[in-house]
């Protein structure tokens, strides 16, 4: 019996940096399909891609709507959600289908390194993975998957600005079991680089709160960005 086919989708954006080396890992698996969908990427993002000879689409900047249009496109019975900067561990493919094979699962993720070694940094991860399986809430940046039958009744992701993948997650969770995988994805630490992680955390916390608080979507991604 063949294995169920497995479509990666990868929403970029000015990207070129990155995408390479998370394309790289992906290719010649067998029935892995990989999507990349470019949201008006002004470097080689687009360039990149196309020389390593995955699919590659256009459309509007939006992740939401870029995964959406991946979707769309794509031939396999399993979806997977990947974010540019992060890599896939290996055998990925083999643990995705194992988890999806339980009648109760809807949908899963995989824990969350972050390649950093700023201070603080292995206690958010331990947070993270904590978070993920109590409260069954995966972020997009833990690859999430779930068969394309399952993403195509839901309606896919809502159209927002930010806060996709937590909207997406609490429709599916009451479907059904989140599986958790103790494969780690690993995830860029350029953020929190950048920002340190005090202030890090923070403006992800208070996103979720301002969220929950049915404060607009357009306002909360319009203050993400200026931070």
């Amino acid at each position: 019996m063949e294995a169920e086919k497995i479509s990666i989708i990868i929403p970029v954006l000015n990207e070129a940096h990155t995408i390479e080396k998370v394309l790289v890992r992906l290719l010649d698996i067998q029935q892995v399909e990989v999507i990349v969908v470019d949201g008006g990427s002004q470097d080689a993002t687009m360039t990149i891609a196309q020389s390593l000879g995955v699919k590659v689409i256009s459309t509007t900047t939006s992740r939401a709507s870029q995964m959406n249009v991946g979707a769309a496109a794509a031939t396999g019975d399993i979806l997977l959600f990947l974010h540019a900067d992060t890599t896939l561990p290996s055998g990925f493919e083999s643990l995705v289908r194992q988890a999806l094979q339980d009648a109760k699962t809807v949908a899963g993720a995989f824990e969350l390194s972050i390649d950093a070694q700023l201070p603080g940094l292995r206690l958010i991860e331990k947070m993270v993975n904590m978070r993920s399986r109590f409260f069954s809430m995966p972020y997009g940046d833990q690859a999430i998957f779930l068969k394309a039958t399952i993403f195509k009744e839901i309606g896919g992701f809502p159209n927002l600005p930010i806060m996709e993948d937590f909207e997406i997650m609490r429709c599916l969770k009451v479907r059904g079991k989140i599986s958790i995988l103790s494969a780690s994805v690993l995830t860029s630490g350029r953020r929190w680089q950048k920002l340190g992680i005090v202030k890090t955390t923070l403006i992800n916390q208070v996103i979720i709160v301002a969220y929950l608080l049915g404060i607009s979507p357009d306002i909360i991604v319009r203050w993400y960005r200026r931070k």
